[in-house]
């Protein structure tokens, strides 16, 4: 019995494909279930893309939605996508206590927004965009007792209230946070006016 040493040649190392540049993408079976937008990550037609697609709710809250979604994975789940073009930070590094802190503070958006909006703008904000249930599935789990079609439009319009509220939350914070900034800044001048 004869042993051979795999070699590995740099020819063979430049030609191999980085696994941070391979294509992820959904397996066939899965193809066949669920409508996929985009190219990288491709994802699941969400319902939010309908209520833009079909003028319900503005692109500025199909952007807050996509933020709070952002949060959510990086706070519960531990990581965060990127778009392909994205340019890694030289300046900041993380370690293990800074990227915990970080979120942290994503925890803390997604805490804030339960706590302005309620819990069942949570519930539906979670099913919408987490879950990515369709309206037909979150009707018949939020409103068993009417028709499909009844629960579909209800709970379209509620998303569409909801997701136009959240953006409205999330525009106020922004506002109350740049107030906060001034006036630090405002107190720090006037701290070190030198006296005369």
């Amino acid at each position: 019995m004869t042993l051979r040493k795999n070699r590995t040649t740099a020819s063979s190392l430049r030609s191999a494909t980085p696994p941070s540049v391979m294509e992820v993408a959904p397996t066939p079976e899965r193809l066949t279930h669920s409508e996929f937008v985009g190219t990288h990550p491709m994802r699941v037609r969400r319902t939010v893309q309908a209520l833009l697609n079909a003028g319900d709710i503005t692109q500025s809250a199909a952007d807050a939605a996509e933020r709070w979604y952002q949060d959510y994975v990086f706070g519960y789940c531990d990581y965060k996508e990127f778009s392909q073009d994205h340019r890694p930070s030289t300046l900041i590094k993380h370690d293990a206590v800074s990227w915990q802190m970080v979120r942290g503070k994503a925890v803390a958006r997604i805490t804030s927004v339960r706590e302005a909006l309620g819990l069942c703008a949570h519930q539906r904000l979670r099913m919408m965009l987490v879950d990515e249930l369709s309206f037909r599935a979150m009707g018949a789990a939020l409103f068993p007792q009417l028709s499909a079609s009844s629960a579909q439009r209800k709970i379209a319009a509620q998303c569409a209230l909801l997701l136009e509220q959240l953006e409205a939350f999330e525009e106020n914070a922004r506002k109350a946070a740049k107030q906060v900034r001034m006036a630090r800044k405002a107190a720090a001048s006037a701290t070190t006016l030198p006296s005369p």
